[in-house]
């Protein structure tokens, strides 16, 4: 067990391809650290640097008291469960897990001590005299995670290890990964570019985008309270309604007008944005924070709606306002009787919208 610390880290390719910007993150012992962010953003070439198989250009990475820059992989205490298993098809589940240790010289009762052990963590006692071809994609991952487990290693590094599996076995192993993580209690970073899993599974999150770190935080934290844009659209399903407006001041009332729409922030927000005041801005609003209701409330637009999708609880709602287009996700019963190309009223919880700087797209209204 070890905390991991990356200090100015860098990677530059031999064609002067800057992959990674010089990042800073310190992962605490016992941590489940998730790395999240679109295809291309360097959170796979992050966990390689991790492990070594990357060499990186510049900084340093830290893990338990030891700079690892120049350790070699098998020398990092690290174990790596890669997307596509990686097993020896020749060999028997036991075999496979118990192959790392044999190269080690232990002795065959330590080994079958700890592969047996981790069997039973990962419920695979009844496969071990299988070969992989005679597994299912979930057993075949397990397996892979066993044999990281046998080497007691002080930092787990996964790397998108359920992108192979079926929508449902990815929710069954995202929820054993959970488990197996407490059971554990050590190290874990995890690569994703799923949302969903890097929410359900992280302790914290790393949210990356072209080489930078774009925020670390808490699943909830970043949801309700994203430093910049890119990380508020990124995070949340359907995406955060992200609108270019303008700030402006009636009165005492500070305002966000989006097209010919003027919607009034509340105190809380407006102290916050007040020196933007004449300038433009991201206006973000999350769709689960429009309802249904009365157009002519001071929160509220007249809007036609687009499209319905019914998801059994919830309904996703499209609809435009004066050519711009926003989502809503409403209660299911509050959708009946909805109509594609009626027009209603929708309300915008105000106290809970988000306002970016135009130029630097970070968030001004925390």
């Amino acid at each position: 067990m070890a905390k991991v610390i990356l200090n100015a880290v860098e990677k530059v390719y031999p064609n002067d391809f800057k992959a990674v910007h010089g990042i800073d993150l310190e992962i605490k012992d016992k941590e489940f650290m998730v790395f999240v962010g679109p295809s291309g953003c360097a959170k796979s070439t992050t966990l390689r640097m991790v492990a070594g198989l990357e060499e990186i250009t510049s900084g340093t990475i830290t893990i338990g008291d030891r700079v690892v820059n120049d350790v070699p992989p098998k020398d990092r205490g690290i174990a790596m469960v890669f997307q596509n298993y990686a097993l020896y098809p020749h060999m028997t589940v036991y075999e496979n897990m118990a192959f790392s240790l044999k190269l080690k010289k232990m002795p065959k009762n330590v080994i079958d001590q700890k592969v047996r052990e981790a069997a039973k963590i990962l419920e695979i006692e009844d496969l071990l005299k299988r070969k992989p071809k005679e597994l299912s994609g979930g057993q075949r991952q397990r397996v892979a995670v066993g044999r990281s487990i046998v080497r007691d290693p002080d930092v787990f590094l996964f790397d998108e290890p359920l992108s192979n599996l079926d929508a449902k076995l990815r929710v069954h192993m995202r929820v054993q990964l959970s488990l197996l993580h407490k059971k554990l209690n050590t190290t874990m970073i995890y690569v994703t570019h799923d949302q969903v899993e890097a929410m359900t599974m992280g302790d914290r999150i790393c949210v990356m985008n072209l080489g930078r770190i774009m925020q670390v935080d808490t699943p909830l934290n970043l949801y309700h309270q994203p430093s910049n844009k890119f990380v508020a659209g990124f995070i949340g399903s359907p995406a955060m309604n992200l609108i270019e407006g303008e700030l402006l001041k009636n009165n005492d009332t500070i305002l966000v007008k989006i097209g010919e729409v003027k919607l009034p922030l509340t105190p809380n927000k407006a102290e916050k944005v007040r020196s933007h005041i004449g300038k433009k801005v991201w206006f973000g609003i999350r769709p689960e924070d429009i309802s249904i209701g009365d157009h002519e409330t001071q929160n509220g637009v007249l809007g036609r709606i687009q499209v319905l999708e019914h998801m059994g609880s919830e309904t996703f709602l499209y609809f435009e306002v004066d050519g711009l287009k926003i989502t809503a996700k409403i209660d299911s019963m509050d959708a009946k009787g909805l109509q594609v190309q009626e027009c209603h009223g929708f309300i915008f919880d105000m106290e809970k919208c988000h306002i970016f700087d135009y130029d630097s797209e970070e968030n001004i209204s925390l």
